[in-house]
């Protein structure tokens, strides 16, 4: 199977507004689940690109970029674990093992790609001290061109080459190398969940955290089921908390206004 030239396109596309979409609108563009979910719809297979997505989005969810961070960029990896799984037909273990490094490649890129644009930064500062407006927002829109390149060209050079790349990662990588990618793929959403409860007040919600693993590991619900659990608790816990009036204390019903002195109320 080779990719036909609409598909590279969208591909690339969609690598570029990935980075874009994180950086302005965040409409959902920049997690993986739904950017593996738009890649398996481009290759004609959206229930692996869901997969893939949703498994790589389990690293990520303990993980955010702040004052300037560069993370792995597993959103770019559901794109190339996509596309090669598909080619391939391997299964998501596979995409997800290729995902990884790709991943930890992108944090290098990502950076080349900051570094590039203190560039335009400078320009902007310049043309501040101008008060040239036009040329501010010119240069704003220019900064954008290299966080685009930083995801588009890699995804375009390792998506080019298809089959070629993808058979020459299946006939040269030794077992180990191959199994050690598989095993870190099922290892790292375990960190990631671990990472998002460490900053979340797990203790005082134990028991919940206790019920959702006992539906999944012992009764086999469903995510969705789970999911439903979760939301049923969320609802009564609301509403044994935060919707309790202060109990009047006795012998104070009827008392208002402000208390004197004295001891006694005062309109």
């Amino acid at each position: 199977m080779d990719l036909a030239i609409w598909q590279i396109v969208l591909l690339v596309i969609l690598a570029a507004l990935t980075i874009l979409d994180a950086l302005t609108l965040v409409i959902g563009l920049n997690f993986p689940v739904i950017t593996g979910t738009i890649a398996g719809l481009i290759m004609g297979d959206v229930t692996l690109g869901l997969a893939i997505g949703a498994t790589l989005q389990l690293m990520v969810l303990g993980v955010g970029t702040y004052g300037g961070a560069s993370i792995p960029d597993f959103t770019t990896g559901a794109i190339v674990g996509t596309v090669f799984a598909v080619l391939s037909g391997q299964d998501a273990e596979f995409a997800i093992g290729l995902a990884v490094p790709v991943g930890l490649l992108m944090v290098q890129l990502d950076i080349l790609a900051r570094f590039t644009n203190t560039f335009f930064l400078h320009r902007i500062d310049a043309n501040i001290d101008k008060g040239n407006i036009t040329a501010v927002k010119r240069n704003i829109l220019y900064g954008a061109f290299p966080w685009a390149l930083s995801r588009a060209l890699p995804v375009f050079i390792m998506i080019t080459f298809g089959q070629g790349v993808v058979d020459f990662i299946l006939n040269t990588m030794p077992d180990w190398l191959m199994g050690g990618l598989k095993v870190a793929g099922g290892i790292l959403p375990v960190v990631g969940i671990a990472i998002l409860l460490r900053y979340l007040p797990t203790g005082k919600f134990v028991a919940y955290l206790i019920i959702g693993f006992v539906a999944t590991a012992y009764l086999k619900v469903p995510m969705l089921g789970v999911a439903l659990i979760g939301t049923a608790l969320a609802i009564i816990y609301f509403k044994q908390n935060f919707n309790k009036k202060e109990p009047a204390l006795a012998g104070e019903a009827g008392l208002v206004g402000k208390e004197n002195e004295d001891g006694e109320y005062e309109d």
